[in-house]
């Protein structure tokens, strides 16, 4: 949903699939958005961790799965993204993920866009990724804040969605969203103010102690503590 969880997710990805392509495109990349969807069509196989700025105008040959990790927007902006795939009489798939107090959503879909849908069962001997996620971030201050800057704009965005009444932002289990997100402590946002999360572990390192691997922006990062000192 946001340019930010692209980055993180795309970012995490790259780790946990070596053998597989993974390239991320969303709307603040302007000009190298074009040289990246030019590579990955390209490509005789791979994944793209995308915003919405790719769910229509675009033809990418053989997509044969659309996963759609958050809701879309709006009901029309679903029907495009899974219009990604099974294109010009080929078949494809598209799965959309929900929580269940959103499965209203899935009527809402049959509805207003005429759009019928299937549960999908879920999957069995799922790998947890999310200790190596952890470690990531705990080794890397770019993925640290990667990580705690997709999840405020995840929850940002949700509360902005179209169909405010099936995703209630008051409803969402804001615990097990930062543990799905891996976080090492909760962001400070207006949307968690003054709420208490017994079910999130924080990290006991101190967060303001994490490096950044790229010795550069390490040494400015020193130095701006050293002035604030």
């Amino acid at each position: 949903s946001t340019c930010a969880c692209v980055e993180y997710y795309g970012k995490a990805l790259e780790s946990f699939i070596k053998q597989v392509k993974i390239m991320s495109i969303h709307g603040k990349m302007k000009h190298k958005r074009n040289k990246i969807f030019t590579e990955f069509r390209k490509l005789p196989g791979g994944i793209l961790v995308c915003t919405d700025v790719m769910a229509r105008g675009i033809d990418i040959p053989e997509v044969h799965w659309v996963l759609q990790y958050d809701p879309p927007s709006s009901a029309s902006a679903f029907v495009h993204r899974c219009g990604r795939t099974a294109r010009i009489g080929n078949v494809g798939s598209a799965l959309v993920f929900l929580l269940p107090m959103e499965e209203s959503y899935i009527n809402f879909l049959s509805i207003n866009q005429k759009c019928p849908m299937q549960e999908m069962k879920p999957q069995t001997n799922v790998l947890d990724l999310l200790p190596k996620l952890k470690s990531m971030a705990l080794a890397d201050r770019a993925v640290f804040e990667k990580g705690m800057k997709a999840f405020v704009s995840y929850i940002q965005a949700y509360a902005k969605h179209e169909c405010n009444l099936i995703f209630r932002i008051k409803d969402l289990d804001f615990a097990s969203l930062a543990r799905g997100f891996a976080l090492l402590k909760m962001p400070k946002m207006p949307e968690l103010r003054g709420k208490c999360f017994p079910d999130f572990t924080p990290v006991t390192v101190n967060t303001d102690s994490i490096s950044f691997k790229d010795k550069n922006r390490e040494k400015q990062r020193q130095k701006k503590l050293e002035e604030q000192r």
